[in-house]
């Protein structure tokens, strides 16, 4: 990190040095936490006691934690039927997030106990133990207080070994109001009268499994809840704010059915008596999996059966599912080290489509998932300054600049493609013997392909490391002949680069064993041929293929690359679009493929928008949705020539005659995926100008302000945003009303993301001040900035000099977590659209906030 420089308004910092890391000495370890913390919720402190079970393995006269923001009153450690010996100082190494405590004498190895007293703050950064904002029914404005701990901030809440291979049991107990509810991983065990103080309870839970310190949780604060019981007896709540409990009941309904399925997709079953989910009003990522209480943003959890949108239940539908994986992955068995982070992520990130799948196979989401993660993986993947899916952790602080889209979107399509070449048996066969073999443990991403590779015989090491170890994917590059009966193909592959290919030959040209499908146009959903390829080039003969039927690489859009196929093999495979004889994720990712060929500049674009015109009739959702956002960058890219009226144009054709066909209103027997792309294509039509659809989003949201006839959900986010691109002041100020007087967050922030549309450059100020307004909570400034960002070249000049000229406020608001990351993405990766892509964000993190 050495010859980086930080750029603040045109000042050049060096960046300091970094010390090199230390993980923690070994010759202390805990076996087990007894923790009893004493939240103030008026005056925003806490006090805590430790007494720990520890063993010493080697004698000495310190012992070294982790520990910030915490002032230790008295420390002291009393050796196995001998005489307490009190700690004679404290040495705190801030920078380093560490404390040494010094004794007088030597401690001798075995087991003992260490004691400390400590105070420390519930802070408002959204990080350790911190405090949470709501408001009560009649107006008051009252704190919860609530813990995020991944990756390292555990040691904000109480002195502890913060390393995920330091696991330990915790027995917790927490002195807390007598009104208040209090959770934490476990069930309640006891409950009685604090003795100093009457109003206080206090409330001791059961003993954890073994776990690491990132994973625990408790929560402080005024709730309702609704409770089911999984049929394999395990209770779940889902805690909501008081007086919405039914806003709890669908993600009850996904937990419910998905423990067993993860119970029976693993064969291990879950090892807690209960697991809660909970609404968090202040919450930085989406979620958190929290072993047994994982905490959620209310948009994450929150369905309201008359004002919630298909979207909406998809995405808490996608969160719960993926936040339950961990139950099992990651908090049963955990990484190592944050080195192997992205397993857990990218694990979580594939299984929850399948837990999805399960629970709605109408939601038709594994098409979805090429959208949403496989090719946004492929286009960040694609940059020179991508990243390995694997990336040395050294100091934690750089786990948050890690999680990102790599880890999350190309780990889970990796994973996918893993799945394919192994199948589903031998798959499942592994992730057991794994699960089983390193539970309560730790493990590497090594580990993990050990037990896969003795499942299935495959070497799946060596192919995975060519995905994980390296950045970037490789381009397949295809050509063909036919021979009397037998097609005869050329592959080869070579990495693909956004900018364009390189001249000259790669020294060291990176190469991939890529897996590789191969179907024809008899039977385009079954696989005919598989091969590895494991060469820079390999030639591969199909027989008995007619000489005019086409052939297919990749069918279901699997593999992680992209593919070029000579022009006589693309013209064949053209008809498979407009006859729709070609699968929907499959005349996707030939769209898909085509447009970044056009962005790296090995094709016209011309030819892309020729292909595009061929989906006229196309039925699928998410067909749309991809071609949507690729029309979206190329609009966003006109924007700066004369042709930007051009696009419109080309988009209001591209988009009317299916417009006409779904109409306004939703109609008998249609489901999720219609009303889905029932707002996709009206808000892009309303976007583009097109005459008919601005009228109608006028006159319909006349009528929803005045309460005449209010929007259905699904209609809301594009009704909004056409009149808002359409619009004046007075329609800035219509909207802001109807965020002011909004009740779930879900419409706040439906209406924070598309406010940034408003084409007037005063107006533009005027939302980009709303955005650090109280009005926004902390969590949601980052989409309004980037709403404005998105919507056009005038926004995006408007937000990047808005964020550098409050640069401090952004920074000390969210002190380098993962949001201020996002942020400057979001200014690079929007490329002036606004994409509905519900990203996953989960354990401390994610992407584009869904």
């Amino acid at each position: 990190k050495g010859h980086h420089h930080n750029m603040v308004r045109g000042v050049t910092f060096p960046m300091p040095e970094r010390r090199p890391f230390v993980r923690l000495p070994t010759d202390v370890y805990p076996v087990n936490y007894g923790l009893r913390l004493k939240p103030d919720l008026i005056d925003f402190t806490f006090e805590g006691k430790l007494e720990a079970a520890v063993e010493v393995t080697q004698g000495t006269n310190q012992i070294v934690m982790n520990c910030a923001d915490i002032d230790i009153i008295t420390a002291s450690f009393v050796p196995e039927g001998g005489d307490e010996i009190n700690a004679t100082g404290f040495n705190y190494q801030n920078e380093d997030e560490k404390v040494t405590l010094c004794f007088p004498s030597t401690l001798q190895k075995g087991a003992g106990s260490l004691k400390i007293d400590f105070v420390g703050e519930l802070n408002d950064k959204m990080k350790g133990f911190y405090r949470s904002k709501y408001m009560t029914a009649s107006g008051e404005i009252r704190y919860a207080a609530v813990t995020q701990f991944e990756a390292t901030d555990a040691r904000r809440a109480f002195p502890c070994w913060d390393e995920p291979a330091i696991k330990a049991t915790f027995d917790i107990t927490l002195i807390v109001p007598k009104d208040r509810i209090s959770l934490s991983n476990m069930n309640v065990v006891d409950r009685k009268p604090y003795p100093e103080d009457h109003s206080l309870v206090e409330v001791k839970f059961a003993t954890t499994p073994i776990m690491s310190t990132y994973l625990v949780a408790f929560v402080i604060g005024e709730y309702d809840f609704v409770e089911s019981q999984s049929s394999d007896g395990v209770t779940v709540r889902v805690y909501t704010p008081v007086g919405k409990a039914e806003q709890g009941k669908f993600a009850l309904e996904v937990a419910t059915k998905t423990l067993p399925f993860y119970k029976d997709y693993f064969h291990v079953p879950y090892p807690l008596p209960k697991i809660d989910l909970i609404a968090i009003a202040d919450f930085a990522a989406g979620a958190m999996e929290n072993w047994g209480l994982v905490t959620y943003r209310e948009t994450a959890l929150l369905i309201d059966p008359k004002n919630s949108c298909a979207s909406s239940r998809q995405w808490v539908a996608l969160v719960v599912g993926h936040e339950l994986a961990h139950q099992w992955f990651g908090n049963l068995v955990t990484m190592e080290w944050w080195t192997h982070l992205w397993l857990n992520e990218g694990f979580a990130s594939w299984i929850e489509y399948l837990c999805v799948d399960h629970c709605f196979p109408e939601y038709d989401i594994w098409t979805q998932f090429v959208s949403a993660d496989y090719t946004r993986a492929l286009d960040l993947d694609a940059l020179d300054n991508s990243h390995p899916i694997e990336v040395d952790v050294g100091h934690p602080s750089e786990v948050d600049e890690i999680f990102d889209a790599i880890s999350y979107s190309k780990g889970a399509s990796v994973i996918r493609m893993l799945h394919n070449y192994i199948g589903d048996e031998d798959f499942r066969t592994g992730m057991n013997a794994y699960l089983l073999k390193f539970q309560h443990k730790n493990a590497s991403t090594e580990d993990l392909w050990e037990c896969l590779e003795q499942a299935s015989g495959k070497p799946i090491a060596a192919v995975m490391n060519s995905w994980t170890k390296q950045m970037g994917f490789p381009i397949i590059v295809v050509d063909q002949e036919q021979h009397g009966s037998d097609r005869v193909l050329k592959i080869s592959q070579k990495k693909f680069c956004a900018s364009g290919p390189r001249n000259g030959t790669y020294e060291n040209c990176p190469n991939w064993m890529v897996p590789i499908s191969i179907c024809t146009s008899e039977d385009p959903s079954c696989t005919k041929m598989k091969v590895l390829l494991d060469q820079p080039e390999t030639t591969v003969n199909i027989t008995n293929v007619a000489p005019d039927h086409w052939i297919k690489i990749n069918p279901g859009t699997v593999g992680f690359y992209r593919i070029q196929y000579s022009s006589a093999m693309l013209e064949s495979l053209l008809p498979g679009i407009r006859d729709l004889t070609l699968l929907p994720v499959d005349r996707l990712g030939l769209q898909n493929d085509l447009f970044s060929l056009a962005r790296a500049g090995m094709i016209s674009t011309v030819e892309v928008l020729k292909v595009m015109e061929a989906f006229v009739n196309e039925p699928n959702y998410t067909v749309w949705s991809d071609l949507s956002c690729n029309l979206g960058v190329l609009s966003s890219l006109l924007s700066h020539t004369d042709f930007h009226e051009d696009i419109q144009e080309f988009i209001r054709d591209l988009f009317t005659p299916i417009g006409m066909k779904l109409g306004w209103d939703s109609k008998t027997g249609e489901g999720h995926l219609d009303a889905l792309l029932r707002g996709l294509v009206l808000g892009k039509l309303g976007k583009a100008g097109h005459k008919a659809t601005l009228e109608e989003a006028r006159r319909r949201f006349k009528e929803h302000v005045e309460g005449k006839q209010i929007l259905p959900a699904d209609l809301r986010s594009p009704v909004y945003l056409t009149v808002l691109k359409h619009g004046d002041s007075t329609t800035l100020d219509t909207m802001l009303k109807l965020h002011k007087q909004a009740d779930m967050q879900e419409e706040k922030n439906r209406i924070e993301r598309v406010l940034g549309a408003i084409p007037a450059p005063d107006l533009i100020q005027r939302v980009l001040n709303f955005a650090l307004s109280e009005e926004v909570r902390p969590q949601d400034t980052v989409s309004v900035i980037g709403g404005v960002a998105g919507s056009s070249k005038q926004g995006r000049k408007a937000a990047w000099k808005f964020v550098k000229d409050n640069w401090e406020e952004l920074h000390n608001r969210y002190q380098g977590g993962f949001l201020i990351s996002r942020l400057i993405k979001v200014k690079q990766v929007h490329n002036g659209y606004i994409c509905v892509l519900p990203i996953i964000l989960c354990g401390v993190t994610g992407q584009n906030g869904g």
